[in-house]
Formats: C-alpha cells, sequence, structure tokens
C-alpha cells in the first residue's frame, strides 16, 4: 500500500480558490436563531436545499461573537458547499458573514428579514435558491491527488477497544498520509488532560508545544476548573466510556492520542473554527470533546471529511461533512451495524494488523472522498451545533 500512496487520487469539486471539496451542497445559513425559520421555509421550498438551522446569535459580544462569524462564515466557505444563501434579521451582520464566504468565490445571497417579512424574504431567498441548485448540479468532480484533501478526526463514546483499535486505525492512516501532503487535524482539548505531558512532545519543535501546553492549561484554568463542583466525573469520562471500561480521563486521553500514529507531529494550533494557513501537516485545534460541537468547528475550519473511531457506539453526523464511523468492538458492530463504516474488531481478535486497518480506512476515505455516502449520511444525522463561550449580553 505505501508503494501506491503518491498516486492515490479521489474525484473532487474543485472550487474557484483551489480548494477541494467532496460535496456539493447548496445551503442555506440563518445568521440567527430567529431567521431559522425563513431558512427552513427556503429549503422545504426547493429540493436540493439543505437549511442550517441553529441556537444562537442575538446579543452575544467579543469573543463570542468573534466565534459565531468565524463559524458561519467557515461553514459557508468549506469547499464541500457549492453556493450559499445567508438570511439573517438585519443587513449588517448579514452582509458581514456573506460577504466573506464570497471571497472564496463561490455564489452567495444575502436577504436579511427587517423591513422585508418573512414572507417577502422566503420568496426572493427561495428564487435564488433555485438557481445555486440549477448550477450546483451541472459541476462536475475530477481527479484530484490525496494532497488536495483536508481531513479532520475526533473519538467518541470511547472504550477499551478504541484505544486498542480504532483510534490507532486513524493515527495510522496519518502517518501514511500527511507525509503526502494531506492536511489532518485533532482536538479535543479536555480530553488530553492526563497526557499532556505526552501531547506537548508531540508538536513539531518546542515553540509549538509551549504554545500548545498554554491553550490547554487555559482551558483547564478558565472553564474545567474555574466551573468545576467537584471534579469531572459526571462528563470526562463519560458514563459510556465508563461502561466500556474507562475508568479515569487519564486512560481516555492516552486512547485519544493513539488518533495521531506513531510518526505524525502536529505543526501549529488553530483556534476554535480557524482555517489554518501554515501548509500541509497535522495541526490542534482547540475544541470541546462533545461530537457535535468539536465536528462543526473543524468543518468551519475547513475540513472535508471526518473520521470518527468509536467504542461504544457514537451516531453523530454533520450537514456538510461525510463523517466516517470506525470501530474496534465486536458488540457494537452486531449491535449497531447501520451506524458503522469501517469494522476494525479484527485488530482485537488478531485478524488484522494495525496497517491493515490503516489502509482500509485510507481506501474507505478515498471512497467516501469520491462519492460514498457514509452510514450517518444515510440515516439522516445532520447535527450542527454552535459553540458558544459564555452569556450573552
Amino acid at each position: 500500500m505505501m508503494g501506491e500512496l503518491s498516486n492515490l487520487t479521489f474525484e473532487g469539486y474543485r472550487r474557484d480558490n483551489g480548494r477541494v471539496g467532496v460535496r456539493n451542497h447548496v445551503v442555506v445559513l440563518p445568521v440567527d436563531d430567529i431567521s431559522n425559520a425563513a431558512c427552513e421555509a427556503v429549503a422545504n421550498n426547493i429540493k436540493g436545499v439543505m437549511a442550517l438551522p441553529h441556537a444562537y446569535g442575538r446579543l452575544q459580544f467579543g469573543e463570542d461573537l468573534e466565534l459565531h462569524f468565524r463559524t458561519l462564515i467557515g461553514t459557508g466557505a468549506n469547499p464541500n458547499v457549492a453556493a450559499c444563501v445567508v438570511i439573517g434579521i438585519e443587513p449588517g451582520w448579514t452582509a458581514r458573514i456573506a460577504d466573506a464566504i464570497a471571497e472564496t468565490g463561490k455564489p452567495v445571497a444575502a436577504f436579511s428579514i427587517e423591513q422585508n417579512g418573512d414572507l417577502k424574504t422566503i420568496m426572493d431567498a427561495s428564487r435564488k435558491a433555485k438557481a445555486f441548485v440549477h448550477y450546483a448540479s451541472e459541476l462536475r468532480r475530477e481527479t484530484c491527488p490525496i494532497s488536495d484533501l483536508w481531513v479532520s478526526t475526533k473519538c467518541g463514546e470511547s472504550d477499551t477497544t478504541t484505544g486498542l483499535a480504532s483510534c490507532p486505525t486513524v493515527g495510522n492512516m496519518y502517518d501514511k498520509l500527511i507525509p503526502e501532503g494531506m492536511t489532518g487535524v485533532f482536538g479535543e482539548t479536555s480530553e488530553i488532560t492526563g497526557a499532556e505531558h505526552i501531547c506537548k512532545e508531540r508538536a513539531a519543535n518546542t515553540e509549538v508545544g509551549e504554545r500548545w501546553y498554554a491553550m490547554w492549561k487555559a482551558y483547564q484554568d478558565e472553564v474545567i476548573f474555574a466551573h468545576q463542583t467537584d471534579d469531572l466525573s459526571d462528563s470526562q469520562p463519560t458514563k459510556g466510556n465508563i461502561e466500556g471500561g474507562l475508568t479515569t480521563i487519564e486512560e481516555k486521553a492516552l486512547g485519544n492520542l493513539e488518533k495521531i500514529g506513531r510518526d505524525c507531529r502536529y505543526i501549529d494550533i488553530l483556534d476554535p473554527a480557524e482555517t489554518p494557513d501554515a501548509g500541509p501537516g497535522l495541526y490542534f485545534m482547540d475544541t470541546s470533546s462533545a461530537a457535535a460541537e468539536c465536528v462543526t468547528l473543524m468543518a468551519a475550519g475547513g475540513y472535508v471529511v471526518h473520521t470518527f473511531p468509536t467504542g461504544q457506539g457514537n451516531v453523530i453526523g454533520n450537514p456538510i461533512v461525510p463523517v466516517i464511523k470506525i470501530t474496534g468492538n465486536p458488540r457494537t458492530v452486531r449491535t449497531m451495524s447501520e451506524h458503522v463504516d469501517l469494522d476494525v474488531s479484527g485488530i482485537l481478535r488478531r485478524e488484522m494488523t494495525i496497517a491493515e486497518a490503516g489502509d482500509a480506512l485510507i481506501d474507505m476515505v478515498a471512497r467516501t472522498a469520491s462519492g460514498r455516502i457514509t452510514a450517518a449520511e444515510a440515516l439522516g444525522h445532520r447535527e450542527f451545533v454552535m459553540t458558544k463561550l459564555y452569556r450573552s449580553a
């Protein structure tokens, strides 16, 4: 397999800014929670259009507001989006988001509800959305090198099999594809607790490692310890983690870090929903360990395929990014097979090596990037969850 990786390709949609998407969505993006109904009405009117409702956007301020903008702009700018309609209650914030998305070169239209009302806004936005669907339907996939692919990862509902099988499978994939020019990312800041000394040493150099540690420490001090009651035992590990045999966050963290393999070193750290600009390589994004929040932030950072190792079984999907589920738990394969894209339980039975599992995941990633529908997509999982930092004004 290794000799073939330099020639590995996939069929993707090359956008005007040079980035390559693996899906071709037309989305209707609400700026704020009170624009959700209009966006959903447009999606109901025009087949082939997807609305992305969310709960926030009013009276946010400071870094919380900046993250809100960064997430929505990044979502619309993601290469998996062919065209985007933006609807907000007023024109100022609506234009800010639409104008930033338009910098990618993709078609974007902005509509504000104030002084128009829902019905006129829905009618005008529906006409534009219909035109965008026609535009997107004529775009064609082209053969692209693996170096054009951006792949993110997080794990969920981890158990003992996650650290032994599914996370090392992702790590083996990264070890093989990052040297070929692929761009990757991992995160889940709180879940590194107990293995922070190991993660710090996996940085490309001392300066990046020190910045990573400062970021991790700030999360601990300003989020975890600032709001804890006694400890994290009700959240980290989760109840599912505990049932699966993980008794401490340290055990969970050591399994989590298996996702970056044996050779990969991360070259930079990213704020939530930030798009990397240091070139190809592996990055760390400062995120929550909550599945839907984390995947949403990574998608907003520009990643187009997500690999998701799970033990007990997690059903998370995303509206614009295909989420590939990998598990090494035989019970999960048996009881939740409809959610599993790649079964690596053979590792535990010693019928499959981690290297073979990594090759199988590379094949699955390439097939998914070329159009294969994931289990989460087939089952209609479109979890889109914004991260909020603090109370609104």
